[in-house]
């Protein structure tokens, strides 16, 4: 009989443990902050938030079963967030740099762009950083096409929050052009039915090839992996072709 009830006590052990393992499983979930002003990556249309990395992550929840959410976050505090543990990870057209390598992990890049030289129609002569001198140039605060015009004191550095709000002062007349990530300066040109006909892109303000992943907690090498791991599948079964050809990203 006390063999029977040492068995019966293991067995019911052994059961709320795995109950208790499920329970922990089903409530795992991962938290994206996103800067919601960067189409075709991220945005909000009609109210909610779509784009190719917001599509992205919706395909890493479907394969592992994770609930994950996305947090419209503003980019002056985004890396700060991620540090202070606000949430497990930015997918946020997020550049890959060497500084940024010391303070947060990176997933394998998921898109490579360079800066473009984004002016209005008709706008000539502006093709490259040199031709960029004594012009009022648009960026936003904090991202690569503001560290490209770093040091350059002949450009006159107009920092905005938003890119939208640069290229509206760009279209206002209030700039003679915008440096931003090629894929954004595309978007405007290509498929933003407000700016159609009115943006062109002239050139690029560096030679650069920049690598853009998404940023993960520092340490958190597990989300690093699974992420990447989802990556892997989504090249191999051909989403991650299909996404690119509906954002139009080349």
């Amino acid at each position: 009989m006390k063999k029977m009830l040492s068995g019966l006590i293991v067995c019911l052990l052994a059961i709320s443990a795995f109950a208790a393992g499920n329970k922990e499983s089903s409530t795992t979930q991962y938290k994206f902050a996103a800067d919601c002003t960067w189409p075709p990556l991220e945005y909000v249309e009609d109210g909610k938030i779509v784009g190719y990395e917001i599509d992205l992550i919706n395909e890493f929840s479907a394969l592992t079963g994770i609930k994950m959410e996305i947090l419209n976050t503003g980019w002056d505090g985004i890396f700060a967030g991620l540090k202070n543990g606000a949430y497990d990870a930015v997918a946020s057209g997020v550049t890959v740099t060497e500084e940024r390598k010391n303070t947060m992990e990176f997933t394998k890049p998921i898109l490579t762009v360079n800066q473009s030289i984004l002016v209005k129609v008709g706008t000539e002569g502006l093709t490259d950083i040199n031709s960029l001198n004594g012009k009022k140039v648009g960026i936003q605060v904090g991202t690569t096409g503001d560290f490209c015009l770093d040091g350059k004191t002949q450009i006159i550095k107009m920092g905005y929050d938003e890119i939208p709000l640069a290229v509206e002062d760009l279209i206002n007349g209030n700039l003679d052009a915008v440096v931003c990530d090629s894929l954004i300066a595309s978007d405007f040109v290509l498929a933003n039915k407000k700016y159609q006909n009115l943006l062109v892109v002239t050139g690029t303000a560096s030679e650069e090839i920049e690598e853009i992943a998404m940023a993960v907690t520092k340490g958190n090498r597990e989300l690093v992996t699974l992420i990447n791991d989802c990556l892997d599948k989504l090249e191999k079964n051909g989403k991650i072709a299909e996404l690119k050809q509906k954002y139009n990203i080349l």
